[in-house]
């Protein structure tokens, strides 16, 4: 059952080992599936490709979601991502060393939940995995399953 699972989509190893770290040194002890790329997030959520037969019903917790990547871009993943009954109100915060501010304008128009900039400091990177781990893990009530 995926429910406290946290997908990662993070194209960069030494962000992903950064971010992994960051949420173990936190006691953030949630099962991380990483996506390398848009395409392999998009098939891990609606289980196609090497996810085929995964319960999409089943989603993660929360998606932290990288802006920069491979194949499909972070904002592309995420319009899908609302586009999708199964995945509408799927919590998505955005983390991204993106500093641009048009990415912030699109992040939020296409509905998502949060945009947290990367800090470049490991000490404020733990503090940053702390609080998102602290609020969409324990804080937020997830949305309901929708009934089909």
């Amino acid at each position: 059952m995926s429910e406290n699972v946290i997908l990662l989509v993070e194209d960069n190893p030494d962000d992903e080992a950064l971010t992994l770290r960051a949420l173990s040194k936190s006691n953030i002890s949630n099962e991380v599936v990483v996506a390398r790329d848009g395409a392999e997030a998009l098939a891990y959520l609606f289980g196609t490709g090497a996810y085929e037969g995964r319960d999409v019903m089943d989603q993660p917790q929360v998606v932290l979601l990288d802006l920069k990547l491979p194949k499909i871009d972070g904002l592309e993943v995420l319009r899908r991502i609302r586009a999708d009954d199964r995945t509408v109100s799927l919590p998505v915060v955005i983390l991204t060393s993106s500093k641009e501010e048009q990415d912030l304008i699109d992040g939020y128009r296409l509905g998502a939940n949060s945009y947290v900039g990367k800090p470049v400091n490991f000490d404020e990177f733990v503090e940053a995995a702390r609080q998102l781990g602290l609020y969409w893990l324990l804080l937020n009530e997830k949305a309901p399953r929708r009934r089909t």
